[in-house]
């Protein structure tokens, strides 16, 4: 037998569901990084329990290291992908925009910081490039950002050896500006006797600064409607074009950031590297919470999958595990922590 909710008194307006208080507990429970959280701590105990060395001070800024090399890029790829699009040139984008710097200071024997800012622009561009051929053209961004990929993969080759000769750029190490730039793209941090990487710095004002778009500005409802439904955003007079092209150059500027820490760690790039992370950005992404379908997701999530890769990773070094079985026991982790991640959404979608 079913019940009808009472009508309200005459004269007082029904009330609006949009009004009615959630409990903190509700709000808590309806986070789309809460799944990731609690397998980044399942991970931790794991690897707590299984290699000793796992929790020394030096092992986990080795592991921060290691995940903010990958979060440098996930926070991006995750408003990206909420906004509902994705992008498979992100991992040679690092490369391309590294190989840039390098060659343009070497060959026109420039300060370093020419080559860094003739970098950040031609990797924004790359960025302006795959929006708006997403918004001009007919083909989803799956496909549109695959073909960049493989065109920055043959380029990143072909003017390599073109211009050096080798597969790799030139040693920069001894040019004007290189240990400034290295100060800020790959310098080491000390802090209580345990160094670690400026990424990490990097990393945490990546999450602060999309964070705050995403829950602070009108440009996060815009991010969140367009990954809804593009047709209803833009009815509503959501700029779906700018909004877009703007999410492409985000992921272009943490390539960008990515790829300097890469030239000015190693002084030297190899111009096959990058080919692969791509997947490894996306899955940090989902794993944090982001829905491939879009509109929801979390700039924290993607840190705390970025997180989980690198406790992955490292722990099963720490662990000593047969490498052999490396990328098993990584995919078998990762699987892990995204049923976990499931888990936790669906039960606090129940609680609704």
């Amino acid at each position: 037998m079913s019940t009808t909710a009472p009508a309200p008194a005459p004269g007082k307006p029904a009330a609006d569901e949009r009004l009615l208080k959630t409990s903190p507990l509700k709000k808590f429970l309806g986070r789309p990084e809460l799944g990731s959280v609690v397998g980044a701590v399942a991970v931790f105990l794991f690897f707590a329990v299984v290699a000793d060395s796992f929790l020394r001070t030096t092992s986990l800024a080795t592991v921060l290291y290691a995940a903010s090399t990958i979060g440098i890029m996930a926070v991006p790829v995750a408003l990206l992908m909420i906004g509902g699009e994705f992008d498979l040139s992100a991992g040679v984008m690092v490369t391309t925009s590294a190989l840039i710097s390098s060659m343009f200071s070497y060959q026109m024997t420039a300060n370093i910081w020419v080559g860094v800012g003739v970098s950040l622009l031609a990797t924004l561009a790359i960025g302006v490039f795959n929006g708006v051929m997403l918004i001009r053209t007919d083909p989803p961004s799956f496909i549109i950002t695959l073909g960049t990929f493989l065109m920055l993969t043959g380029m990143n080759l072909g003017f390599t050896k073109l211009i050096s000769g080798t597969v790799s750029t030139k040693s920069i190490s001894d040019m004007e500006g290189f240990t400034s730039a290295k100060d800020v793209f790959a310098s080491t941090i000390t802090v209580g006797g345990v160094d670690f990487k400026i990424t990490i710095v990097w990393w945490l004002a990546m999450i602060a600064v999309a964070t705050w778009i995403l829950l602070r500005t009108r440009a996060g409802n815009w991010i969140f409607a367009v990954g809804g439904g593009e047709q209803a955003a833009r009815a509503v007079g959501v700029p779906v074009g700018r909004t877009k092209i703007g999410l492409y150059m985000g992921v272009a500027f943490g390539a960008w950031v990515s790829g300097q820490h890469l030239l000015f760690n190693y002084d030297v790039v190899q111009s096959g590297e990058g080919v692969g992370n791509e997947l490894i950005y996306i899955i940090a992404a989902v794993i944090g919470g982001c829905l491939i379908t879009g509109g929801y997701g979390s700039a924290v999530g993607a840190a705390v999958g970025a997180l989980i890769f690198g406790m992955t990773s490292k722990g099963i070094v720490y662990a000593e595990w047969n490498p052999d079985w490396f990328k098993f026991f990584l995919g078998a982790m990762l699987l892990l922590a995204t049923l976990l991640n499931a888990w936790v959404r669906k039960r606090a979608e129940a609680t609704k």
